[in-house]
């Protein structure tokens, strides 16, 4: 077991030398880039990341990131912890398994009471699921590897007193130096399926009107971001409906002269065909006839488009 562990360091390490010789030809330079992002409140999330070439080392520094927030997107410091080994991973060109080799070159500093680091008592569902992703995109962003991905799970929750449905939706992957973004798939995190349609409209008081590709979502560049989904449900009788989401304020970001990828909006059509912006986040009583549409992101493009 030592020798996995011995192994996945000296990836990580070799990996972090090549990313600081990249980026200063001085071999023994402490490279520090910092980055940050925002939530759709406007919380930011702020990083200084120092890379030691000579050593092949680095510090992920939070510091400057924004207090806890009385929302539920606070996240635990795992959360962080796990977003930054994750992203380690992916940049090592050799498959390593997961294990603490590969933090061993690697030191995570956050700052105490931010909401990567929030009280026993903060909200906390939301940092999981919507946080976890923007940390991400904050990391890859910092090492230049890919545009912003769609940033969340656009998680979707139905039911009354007797059922209940939950589904997470994708989006648009971020775009690379050397690739596409995919369209209309989770990106960085999860597990799960939707449920055929067949099934979802026998099973649920639901008709499925609408459910593909948000064509042209994905921001354009030399290598364009993924498209987002567009999903459209009208329901048969009165449930409460949840939506909980991101980047319906701020974009996912294009790298390298890359556009923007389309931010996602939350909608509900009444039956005299009124159109309601629901935001990011909310729960609503639905009564029958009425329809939720559900656009998720694009990714962001690479490159400055031809």
């Amino acid at each position: 077991m030592n020798y996995v562990q011995v192994n996945a360091e000296a990836a990580v390490r070799e990996m972090l030398k090549s990313v600081g010789h990249r980026i200063s030809s001085k071999s023994n330079e402490l490279v520090t880039i910092e980055e940050e992002d925002y939530m759709d409140d406007g919380s930011i999330i702020h990083l200084k990341l120092s890379i030691d070439s000579n050593k092949g080392e680095a510090v992920f520094d939070f510091a400057g990131t924004s207090s806890e927030v009385y929302g539920n997107w606070n996240a635990p410091k795992a959360v962080t912890a796990a977003a930054v080994i994750y992203c380690v991973r992916c940049l090592v060109n050799v498959d390593i398994p997961l294990n603490q080799g590969c933090l061993a070159p690697v030191k995570i500093l956050i700052p105490e009471g931010s909401f990567l680091s929030p009280s026993d008592t903060a909200a906390v569902v939301g940092g999981n699921v919507l946080t976890s992703q923007r940390i991400t995109d904050v990391i890859f962003t910092a090492f230049q590897a890919c545009a912003c991905s769609q940033g969340c799970m656009n998680n979707f929750t139905f039911g009354d007193d007797t059922f209940g449905y939950y589904e997470t939706i994708g989006g648009g992957s971020g775009a690379g130096p050397t690739w596409d973004g995919t369209s209309g798939v989770q990106c960085h995190m999860t597990n799960t399926r939707m449920t055929d349609p067949e099934i979802f409209e026998q099973r649920y008081p639901v008709i499925l009107h609408k459910f593909g590709l948000r064509e042209n979502s994905g921001g354009d560049g030399f290598h364009k971001g993924g498209d987002g989904l567009l999903r459209e449900i009208e329901f048969r009788r009165p449930v409460i409906v949840s939506i909980l989401s991101e980047r319906r304020v701020h974009a996912p970001r294009g790298l390298k002269g890359g556009k923007d990828g389309a931010r996602g909006a939350n909608y509900l059509v009444k039956k005299d065909k009124r159109k309601i912006y629901l935001g990011g986040k909310n729960t609503v009583e639905v009564l029958p006839g009425e329809i939720l549409q559900i656009l998720t992101p694009g990714g962001g493009g690479w490159g400055s488009p031809l």
